[in-house]
């Protein structure tokens, strides 16, 4: 089934099903419940950005999983670390390679791009699945704790 995902960059008529996808996804992983309309906001604010992309996989025209990509400027590398955020998959089309091929879609991606010198992402330490999916496609810890400030 996997030959069937078709990857693409998200557009404006996505938002509905992104809103959906990111309440779900921090709601899963942290129980937390975001707020509809900053969500919105903040998704809507991000296909307008340069150095942003979502990017959502469908099968039979449905979108079924998603991804974002956030750019971080390295002086150490002169270039740029692309970090994989708001990785969600539909309980329902789990472990047949969504994030597989989002990831495949993401590196190809990386590779045009001669600035993009590395792809980075978080994961909170409890999530044994996604801990699990990530180091099976060759993504591993880095060593890097992260730390954050409001």
């Amino acid at each position: 089934m996997a030959q069937d995902i078709f990857v693409r960059e998200a557009k404006g008529s996505d938002i509905p099903t992104l809103i959906n996808y990111n309440r779900s996804l921090a709601y899963e992983t942290e129980n937390i419940s975001l707020d509809k309309n900053i969500l919105q906001l903040g998704i809507k604010k991000a296909l307008e950005l340069k150095d942003c992309h979502y990017i959502v996989a469908e099968l039979d025209g449905e979108i079924v999983g998603q991804s974002m990509i956030t750019s971080e400027w390295s002086d150490w590398r002169n270039g740029a670390m692309w970090w994989i955020q708001s990785v969600y998959v539909d309980p329902d089309y789990r472990q047949i390679g969504v994030f597989r091929n989002i990831l495949k879609y993401i590196e190809a991606l990386a590779k045009k791009n001669p600035e993009v010198k590395g792809l980075r992402l978080y994961v909170k330490n409890n999530n044994k699945v996604g801990v699990s999916t990530y180091e099976s496609l060759g993504i591993k810890y880095s060593g890097y704790v992260i730390h954050e400030k409001y």
